[in-house]
């Protein structure tokens, strides 16, 4: 059996006025896992991770950590720690004195805090910078001393909130690599809050994405990219192409959408895949999963009109018109495929039945 260090059982959480900012909330996080909540704004994830500090009280549900009911217990009473956007740093107290701090309110002496601190310094890297004061350091200096500080008291858990949110693109992907790294050497398990797919995918061993209050799916970032379980989830992560149509025939794997004119072939991998013939259903398809071009060995074929390329390192991404405003992108490598349509030209684009991923709720 794992051991789990934060368990949420029907966790809901309602604002005077009856907003729902969380509704029925289920999850368990085992020990030393990296997870991160996954969401746009205002879909409660940040309300879901103060509840789990303690600074949000709980409308109802239980909250566990480490087996202990902490739904009712104030912050002073759990073993969390959090690390907020804004970094809250001490203007007036240099790096050492800012880690320090949490450690000097519980009574330990001079002696008994030096150790911890230093060590801790040690580990993000800001030993020499030990005497500096904020003003003095630079962006992602403040992050790792504001991680440092949150990070002293060894808490079971640690809660992040949009911790990479106000730091430029470059230093942001350099402290995706650190947070990680620090992360797997302490064991800890850490809680982040994050709008940015890409720090949720990268970092993270399991992602929750949220939307309108409620889970919409968990799983590893695999299993997120990979197989959306939800159109919006296939929406909000990667580049996903989404396509519709009428359920026409559902023979062994294989589920057969009509669309005007146009068939689709879906495979769906099971062939007790329940879907009633002559609903509507959803389905995606990876933007680097379709290919242009006629490709005789691939089930799905469609007509695009070329629109703009869009470049992204050694990767491009084309854009077709389908239908009206209906747009597909083909992410393919620069060298990989030659393309010699032009603006305005009509292509043709492919893709094998079983790189498409239905949906069961839309």
């Amino acid at each position: 059996m794992p051991q789990l260090d934060v368990v949420l059982t029907d966790v809901c959480k309602t604002f005077p006025g009856g907003i729902d900012a969380v509704i029925d909330f289920n999850a368990e996080i085992e020990h030393g896992e990296f997870v991160a909540m996954l969401g746009p704004s205002g879909c409660g994830k940040t309300t879901l991770l103060r509840m789990i500090g303690g600074l949000e009280e709980v409308t109802s549900g239980k909250i566990y950590l480490s087996d202990k009911d902490v739904t009712d217990l104030p912050p002073s009473h759990r073993d969390t720690s959090m690390m907020f956007q804004s970094f809250a740093l001490f203007p007036h107290r240099n790096v050492f004195q800012n880690v320090e701090f949490s450690l000097k309110m519980r009574g330990q002496s001079q002696a008994e805090r030096s150790k911890p601190v230093e060590e801790i310094l040690e580990l993000i890297g800001m030993t020499d910078l030990s005497d500096r004061f904020p003003r003095d350091l630079s962006g992602g200096q403040q992050q790792r001393v504001a991680l440092a500080r949150a990070l002293i008291s060894r808490p079971t858990v640690l809660l992040l909130d949009e911790p990479l949110g106000s730091l430029d693109y470059n230093l942001r992907q350099t402290m995706m690599v650190e947070l990680k790294k620090i992360q797997q050497e302490l064991g800890m398990t850490f809680i982040m809050v994050t709008h940015s797919q890409q720090e949720a995918l990268s970092m993270a061993d399991k992602v929750i994405v949220m939307s309108d209050a409620i889970i919409q799916q968990i799983g590893t970032s695999r299993d997120i990219y990979e197989r959306p379980q939800s159109k919006f989830v296939a929406e909000f992560i990667g580049n996903n192409n989404l396509f519709s149509g009428i359920v026409r025939s559902h023979t062994g794997s294989i589920v057969v959408l009509e669309r005007g004119d146009q068939l689709f072939y879906v495979t769906t991998g099971d062939s007790n895949y329940n879907i009633a013939i002559g609903s509507e259903a959803h389905f995606s398809v990876r933007a680097d999963k379709i290919q242009t071009g006629a490709q005789k060995d691939m089930a799905n074929r469609i007509i695009g009109k070329y629109l703009t390329t869009e470049f992204i390192g050694s990767l491009e991404t084309d854009v077709f018109e389908v239908a009206p405003n209906h747009f597909v992108h083909v992410e393919q490598h620069r060298e990989s495929t030659e393309r010699n349509y032009r603006v305005g030209d009509q292509t043709e684009i492919c893709w094998p039945a079983n790189e498409g991923v239905l949906f069961k709720n839309t």
